[in-house]
């Protein structure tokens, strides 16, 4: 019987391309998504790929939602928390709901997604957890005061974590991808990718979100097994941790 894997924010970006590269590799995968229906069943239709949706930042609509994919697919052996907001302005400016919803999502909604899903790993002896950081929650970003604060937290809690579930045959490992071809770098105008952003850069150009899926493929496999706690960072030399 092929594993169980659950992709937050896996119907756009980064987790799309999640998804997708681990359904190839033979697991049984569901994709969580908040708001967009529209691109939700577009990608249901594209690639078989089930969607549940639910809002990460509710740890009893993570708890609903993690029951209907087990009730539908089996037991979750495999989370990858990629789902992430951003609500960026310079901290002057920054507001106490653009503070907590950026929390709330990105470093509590790891929290909610986890803690339901950690019994079941440690009764079965078996667990993979990816969460998904930030090259921005290693070295910090002007006007992302929350997000680069919910991204450290999230590096913090993969490393408290690892050592919990060594014992247990459950890895947690975390991936900070740099600047992706997702949408919302895709976004930015022309001029400021290719004179501000692409020379940070030492290979010289954006990642593909499709580089940071197998990242999570190598990570979720059994030849990772000895691999935990670990960072893996994704974003063509422009830092190193």
């Amino acid at each position: 019987m092929s594993r169980v894997a659950l992709v937050t924010g896996g119907s756009r970006g980064i987790g799309a391309a999640i998804a997708i590269a681990l359904k190839a590799a033979g697991y049984k995968v569901a994709a969580n998504y908040a708001g967009n229906d529209e691109k939700a069943q577009a990608f249901k239709q594209e690639t078989g790929i089930p969607v549940y949706k639910w809002d990460v930042s509710s740890y009893e609509a993570c708890v609903d939602g993690i029951a209907r994919v087990e009730a539908d697919l089996g037991p979750v052996d495999i989370l990858v928390n990629n789902a992430g907001i951003t609500r960026d302005a310079m901290f002057h400016k920054m507001t106490p709901q653009q503070w907590v919803e950026v929390i709330g999502t990105n470093l509590t909604g790891v929290f909610n997604m986890t803690h339901p899903i950690w019994s079941g790993m440690r009764d079965r002896g078996f667990g993979r957890i990816v969460n998904i950081s930030s090259i921005n929650g290693q070295k910090g970003q002007m006007g992302q005061a929350n997000y680069s604060a919910a991204k450290a937290g999230d590096l913090g809690f993969t490393k408290a974590l690892a050592q919990e579930g060594a014992a247990k045959g459950i890895t947690v490992n975390a991936i900070c991808p740099g600047y992706i071809g997702t949408e919302m770098v895709l976004a930015v105008p022309e001029k400021v990718l290719n004179e501000r952003i692409i020379p940070q850069i030492p290979v010289g150009r954006l990642g593909e979100p499709e580089e940071v899926a197998r990242c999570v493929v190598f990570l979720v496999s059994d030849d990772a097994g000895f691999i935990t706690g670990s960072t893996i960072s994704a974003n063509g030399g422009q830092y190193f941790a």
